[in-house]
């Protein structure tokens, strides 16, 4: 079966299309009332009320909605009538035009309601209509109606070309998202060319090496007496090593400038499959206006709502679900924020209060601002609040600050209403705002000046496609946790772990946060590393906060999310995926899964503990050995030998990448070669020895130079055992390390 094309509506029925007109020009007569409450005089904003009605009634007669033409019939001679001067706009006409706007949004619903109650409620409105314009003395239907400028019958044109405007196209949100993964991966798959250079830089390094050992050879045998043919055959190496070393050097150039041009034009291919998922900011805020003014004259206030950084770009899913809570942090200003005309009177303030909604970009986050110039609230008030509602004993809460107490608003169910009334004083609003913000990984901060308004800032990610998460190893398997919603990261030492009653904890300023294997969580193979410290991630907030004890660290990244086959279901602490830029894949973890999975396992299951700490007194510490060479096949000769001994063994591909291992982790011998790239042996023993921390781990050189100054120049930068590979054998060098940190323990 051929897919629809999401660029042609001839799929949908007229009804539909009907109930999408009706949609977007009852939008455009909603922003053009709400102006003319501040400017009646504003011609060009009836002439654009007039048009929208206009085209209402066109695509109801289409549909044969007599009701509909009736209505947006009337609301069009009404604007024609304001438009010449026949009739002023008091307020209680731009109530009952909305109430009209209201009206030919539920005529269009898919399943409206009752038609005899409907057509009650358009003969009442209509009445009230008349009966405004009655009192203002405005001529009758027909002489408004010849007055009215000649305007096309058909509703359902194709608007002309406008000048310096982009075509729009009307795309699948599951087409965005597949475009959105396929430039992902292609941003994922170009990070692979800096591994394949780099391993193309040692191939022309091993290249060179050859050419210098050729012209060493050539110059050997040039001493003695070859004979013509020889000499030819030697020349002739020559001359293609130096051929073979050009075409290297141009293989390579032409590919470092194909991976940058690459890069390049993934980051571009990205940055605009992400505009796609953009929208401006005002597409999620056109129903605020006409909110606020109702609401706020429903509780007899007089309130100016601002809206800036309308253009600034927000991910569509992101704005989805920012409606319900900016409507509550809005409605809230408006019931808890903003005082009565005669309270700010009283208060030396302007009658009107002002709400300001603002969206803007800052620090690779979107940021959005509620605030208001209200009443504010009293931090003194809110501590006795806290104390009342116990959710802190008196002497804990007298000694919060101000940002401390504020966060309890977020709490579910916290209200600093006594009463209940339809619109707020159920503790709900914040509840949802700081629900919303957790799902996506962003925060949300209270601030306040008592008597001069109250601010809310709500910090989000830029997409829901990208995600800045910090990979862990656990099991052997490495795992991506976001970052927003990690609290802290830190190493603690082992002698640091206490255990009660066959729980381990340690202590984190005054508070003592209880350890939980990640392993037994995930369930998971335990692979103990043998540090002394061990990793740990502190999940959760202040009312339950978890360490949970990982391999060790990866580092930080931004990933490319990718959803999981919806096959697959719910798969328990699990939320997406991403590829590493090798193309392997890493699992994302739902936190918030998690820290219930901990839950239930603390109220269930006796915990696992970290093995050094268990009640059967800990495990046999088994010698760590750090192979460092260059060299593919002596890094595994030496591995596997040192492995059959009964030593654990990590290996290190150069000597800065030895650097960082010795530094990070737990190592009782270091085993090095001297000819390497970035930092050669001599270079991270010296390092090694001149560390304090590190002076004492024992290390031994293994090389090829067998000279007498290479031997002392080695042992001079602090090597405790110095090995020439010409001379290796495998009981020699077993024989070397027994020396320094003895055999394995049986």
């Amino acid at each position: 079966m051929k897919p629809k094309n999401p660029n042609d509506l001839s799929h949908l029925s007229m009804r539909e299309l009907f109930r999408l007109e009706v949609e977007n020009q009852t939008a455009i007569l909603t922003r053009g009332l709400l102006r003319l409450e501040h400017n009646p005089q504003d011609s060009s904003t009836y002439e654009t009320l007039m048009r929208a009605a206009h085209s209402v009634k066109g695509a109801a007669r289409i549909v044969d909605h007599s009701i509909a033409v009736e209505l947006a019939h009337t609301m069009e001679d009404w604007f024609v009538a304001a438009q010449r001067g026949n009739l002023t706009i008091p307020q209680e006409q731009i109530d009952i035009l909305l109430n009209g706007v209201d009206l030919l949004t539920r005529l269009a619903q898919d399943s409206p309601p009752d038609p005899n109650v409907l057509k009650g409620e358009v003969a009442a409105f209509l009445t009230a209509l008349s009966s405004v314009k009655a009192v203002s003395g405005s001529p009758a239907s027909g002489s408004v109606t010849s007055a009215r400028p000649s305007v096309p019958e058909t509703a359902w044109t194709v608007p002309r070309p406008v000048a310096g405007l982009s075509r729009v196209l009307r795309v699948a949100p599951e087409t965005l998202d597949r475009l959105q993964g396929l430039a992902g991966e292609t941003l994922v798959a170009s990070r692979w060319f800096d591994q394949y250079v780099a391993t193309m830089k040692q191939l022309k390094n091993l290249h060179q090496g050859m050419s210098h050992s050729l012209d060493v050879l050539q110059n050997t045998l040039m001493e003695g007496k070859l004979n013509e043919r020889t000499e030819g055959h030697l020349m002739e190496l020559v001359s293609k090593t130096a051929a073979n070393q050009l075409a290297l050097s141009r293989h390579l150039e032409e590919m470092e400038s194909f991976d940058r041009r690459f890069i390049n034009l993934s980051h571009r291919l990205y940055e605009e499959a992400l505009d796609c998922r953009m929208r401006p900011f005002a597409d999620g805020t056109q129903g605020f206006p006409r909110m606020v003014r109702d609401l706020a004259r429903r509780l007899e206030k007089d309130v100016r709502l601002e809206i800036n950084g309308q253009a600034t770009s927000v991910d569509r899913d992101i704005l989805e679900r920012l409606e319900a809570p900016l409507s509550h942090l809005v409605r809230n200003a408006i019931d808890h924020g903003i005082e009565s005309p005669e309270e700010r009177r009283q208060s030396h303030k302007p009658e009107t209060g002002t709400i300001r909604l603002e969206a803007q970009h800052r620090g690779g986050m979107l940021v959005i601002l509620v605030a208001d110039d209200g009443r504010g609230v009293d931090p003194e008030n809110l501590r006795k609040i806290i104390v009342e509602k116990e959710l802190a004993r008196p002497d804990v809460a007298r000694r919060m600050n101000a940002q401390e107490l504020l966060d309890f608003m977020f709490l579910p169910g916290f209200t600093l209403k006594n009463d209940v009334t339809e619109i707020s004083g159920r503790g709900v609003g914040l509840d949802v705002v700081q629900s919303m913000v957790k799902e996506v990984g962003g925060t949300a901060h209270a601030s306040t000046r008592p008597g001069q308004g109250m601010q809310i800032e709500l910090q989000l990610p830029l997409t829901l496609s990208v995600m800045r998460a910090l990979l862990v190893e656990i099991g052997g398997e490495p795992y991506a946790l976001p970052s927003s919603r990690i609290t802290r990261v830190l190493k603690v030492p082992k002698g640091k772990i206490e255990v009660l009653e066959g729980h381990q904890f340690f202590s984190q300023g005054t508070q003592q946060i209880g350890l939980v294997t990640a392993h037994q969580v995930l369930g998971c193979k335990e692979s103990w590393g043998l540090s002394d410290e061990i990793s740990i991630l502190l999940l959760g907030d202040a009312s339950r906060m978890f360490g949970v004890v990982v391999d060790r660290f990866l580092g930080e990244r931004e990933l490319v999310v990718r959803p999981l086959d919806p096959r697959l279901g719910k798969i328990k602490d699990i939320v997406a995926a991403a590829l590493m830029p090798d193309g392997s894949p890493v699992l994302i973890v739902d936190v918030e899964d998690l820290i219930r999975s901990i839950e239930t396992l603390l109220s269930g299951e006796r915990l696992a503990q970290v093995p050094e700490f268990s009640s059967s007194g800990g495990v046999r510490k088994q010698k760590r050995i750090l192979v460092v060479d260059d060299s593919l096949t002596v890094r595994e000769l030496e591995r596997k030998l040192l492995d059959s001994q009964g030593y654990e063994v990590e290996v290190a591909v150069d000597g800065m990448d030895g650097w960082n291992a010795v530094r990070t982790g737990h190592y009782d011998l270091v085993v090095t070669d001297v000819d390497m790239p970035r930092l050669d042996g001599i270079g991270l023993v010296t390092l090694i020895k001149k560390d304090a921390r590190l002076a004492s781990l024992p290390v031994m050189v293994v090389s090829y130079k067998d000279r007498d100054e290479d031997r002392h120049r080695g042992l001079e930068a602090g090597a405790d055992y110095y090995l020439t590979k010409g001379s290796f054998h495998e009981e020699a060098l077993l024989q070397a390390v027994v020396d320094l940190i003895g055999e394995v323990e049986a």
